[in-house]
This record gives C-alpha cells, structure tokens and sequence, in this order.
C-alpha cells in the first residue's frame, strides 16, 4: 500500500503545494483547486461570452454550486488542453475569479493573475433539432473532444430517501424540468440523429459516453436499465459503420451475465462503475441504496469479474473524493482517509480494474450541502497515489484520459507515462 504523508495542521497554499510536489505538473494542481473551490464569472468575463461560439451550462446532469440555472460558460480551458470541469460558486464561498485582463480571460485569486483559461468552443450541432423537435444539445452534451449521453436524469434509489448523500441528481432534474425543459429520459431515435449529426464535424469528438442514475426494476435487480442502455448503444451504433466504437458506460455494478449482455449485442468497449467511497463503512452512510441493493464488496466484486468481459485496462471506478470526510460520520484526518482510499483502490488496481476521483463538491441540493472539502494538498496526495499505482499495475485509462473526460486529475497525469 502507498504510505500517505503527513500534512501540516494549516492548508498549504496553492504556490505552496506545486513546489511541494513538482512531480505533478503545476497545471494539474491549479486545475483540481478551481474544481475544488469552484469559479465566479466577473460582469468583464461574461462579456466575452459569445453564444454563437461557446457553450454556456444548463444540462448538466448535477447543479450548481450556487444553486442557479443560466446561461453562463459550460466550463474552461488551460493552455495544454487540460479541461476544467467545474460550477459557479457564490462569491462566499471563496472561489477563484474568472475575469478578463488585457484582453485575455484569466483566472484571478486574491487579485492575482494565476493563468490564462478559455471557454469551451460549442459544436455546431448544439442548436438544431431531432424530428421530435426536442433540441440536440438536450440530448447529447459535449466535452472538448467527448459527447456525453445522460440518459436519464433520475435515480431510483432516492424513491425511498437512499439517493448517494453527495448527489443532487433528482433535486436538480426538478429544476432543470422547471426552468428549461429538460427531458427527464432520452429516446433511442434522437439519440441517433444527434450522433449523426455532431460526426458531421470531422476530429472532433475521440468517444461516446453514456451515464444515467441506477435502476433496479426488472426481472433480475436492474435488468431495465442493462436494457435501455442496450437500447441507446445501438441507437449510437446505427451512427458507426464499425460494429465496435470509443464508448465509456457510466452505470451501476451490473452481474456478469448482463455485462456480457451488453459486450455482446452492442458496441460497448468500456466499463465504470462507480463505487463512490473506497471504504466499507463510508460506503455504507453514503451510498445507502447502493449498499442496500448490491453492497460494497458485491460491488467490488462485480467490478472484477468485469475485466473478464471487457479486459484489463478498460474497466474502472470513479470516488466523490473528499465525500469520505463528510460530517457527522467521515474519516476525522486527510491521513485517515487517504490512507483507507489507497488501500481499497489498489485492491482493486491489482486484478487491473482503475480508479479515478472526481473532486466532492458539496452541491446545495444535496445532503451534504453546506459543508468543506478537503484542502488541496489532500487531492494532490491522492492524485499522485492513483497514478503511483497505474504504474505500478500497467493499468491503461485511454477511455477516462483528459482528452475523452477531463474530469480527473489522476487520470489527466496518463499522458505523461
């Protein structure tokens, strides 16, 4: 297991953390703190704003951070493609700021010019719409170089109040249906117009992906929700003349049978399931639906036998990091939790299932709305944890890279090995 380091009783700054650890470029390091403390946009950035060219927020699957539905920039930038995918944050919180200097969109802390950003550029099929009228960017977002298919919008397993305690999916379904319209399911039919139409854009999308909240109806627990997405995947199909395409699911932990289900009949080549909390216990006060129909270390499970379906280096997890450390029943240090995480994630690295993190982000429409994330240096620790152990397990995350998501800091650093 990799040994967590000890961190000083005060957070280190973020100058402070790059010379601390130069092995993880400075650029990685700003990228997770605007994730972790979230942006304001200046009245001088939201100028720069054209709507005819960038894209600006509104669909995606979580909220906000400052709970506000408009159309303000999807997300941003750096200068080596590295995205951030990040949310408005009220001024309170301390965020970074997004303002624009000398002509140049850049990100400010404390009045400080920290590096240059820029909007995301909107593909050209965003504004057009399928033959049931329903507008394209409905039903299919776009990353920098990914299109990303949320199915649907709702998760059942907050019918009975076990919704993940981080999650805000169903609280901001109700506001995006509200406001804006938004389908709460996607139907197979314009899922393949949209394809169709964003490939008419030549390099620039590399993969597909495909999430939606968990469902466990069906004559086996989930069965409907193997089944819609094998439903969606040949709608995708239908835009590829290959019977194999770059596609990433995003799914609960399905059984073997309906992994090779969904191998065999589509043209799936990728696998996530996401465990949210590498730790029995924290996994249990979090994620009380997924415990209470699958488990954690069915869960575990299930995510290796994957690897038999789909093969090493093509399957793996993704953790809330920092939910762990949650109020009233996380880990009470950074040491404790990095310690537990890294552990429970080389277990899994070793039968060549990945991990990667997204940054918690404690969103208003969740339980755990109103509380602190961890400091920066604790993301850096385990960011360089992670990677520590991609190496060491000649685990490839080509589907999960900083070029197809862009969510992940530790899976960013694969363009370095």
């Amino acid at each position: 297991m990799i040994q967590a380091l000890a961190v000083k009783t005060e957070d280190l700054s973020l100058d402070e953390v790059i010379e601390k650890y130069p092995e993880i470029p400075r650029l990685i390091v700003i990228k997770t703190d605007v994730q972790r403390r979230g942006v304001h946009y200046t009245d001088a950035a939201l100028t720069a704003v054209d709507e005819t060219l960038h894209q600006t927020g509104g669909t995606h699957i979580f909220g906000t951070r400052d709970g506000i539905l408009t159309q303000r920039p999807e997300s941003l930038l750096l200068r080596d493609g590295t995205s951030i995918i990040t949310t408005p944050t009220p001024l309170e919180d301390g965020p970074y700021m997004v303002d624009l200097r000398e002509g140049k969109l850049v990100l400010v802390d404390n009045g400080e010019t920290i590096e240059e950003v820029e909007y995301w550029h909107k593909p050209a099929y965003y504004d057009k719409r399928t033959s049931s009228g329903i507008i394209m960017q409905h039903v299919v977002s776009a990353r920098p170089q990914r299109l990303y298919i949320m199915a649907e919008r709702f998760c059942h397993f907050w019918k009975n109040g076990h919704g993940c305690k981080f999650c805000d999916i169903v609280n901001n379904l109700k506001q995006q249906r509200a406001e804006i319209g938004l389908p709460t399911r996607i139907k197979p039919a314009d899922v393949t117009e949209t394809i169709e139409e964003a490939l008419r854009e030549p390099g620039r999308f590399s993969a597909v992906c495909l999430t939606s909240g968990s469902n466990p109806n069906g004559a086996e627990p989930f069965d409907k929700e193997v089944q819609y997405y094998i439903d969606l995947l040949k709608a995708i199909g239908e835009a590829f003349a290959a019977p194999k395409f770059p596609s990433q699911l995003i799914s609960t932990a399905f059984t073997e049978k309906q992994l090779e289900k969904l191998y065999t009949e589509t043209g799936l080549l990728s696998y996530t399931a996401d465990i949210e909390v590498l730790d029995e216990a924290a996994f249990n006060w979090i994620c009380p639906g997924k415990a209470e129909w699958i488990g954690y270390r069915e869960w575990k499970r299930r995510l290796v036998r994957a690897v038999n379906v789909f093969g090493r280096g093509m399957v793996n997890s993704c953790i809330v990091a920092g939910a762990e450390t949650a109020k009233p029943h996380g880990f009470a240090s950074e040491d404790e939790a990095l310690r537990a995480t890294l552990s429970d994630a080389e277990s899994l690295a070793e039968h060549g299932v990945g991990t990667v993190f997204t940054v918690w982000i404690p969103r208003p429409g969740s339980f755990f709305g109103g509380q602190k994330n961890p400091s920066l240096e604790y993301y850096v620790r385990l960011t360089k944890g992670l990677h520590e152990q991609q190496i060491k397990y000649n685990l490839g995350l080509d589907f999960d890279d900083f070029r197809r998501c862009g969510n992940h800091p530790n899976s960013d650093l694969a363009r370095i090995l």
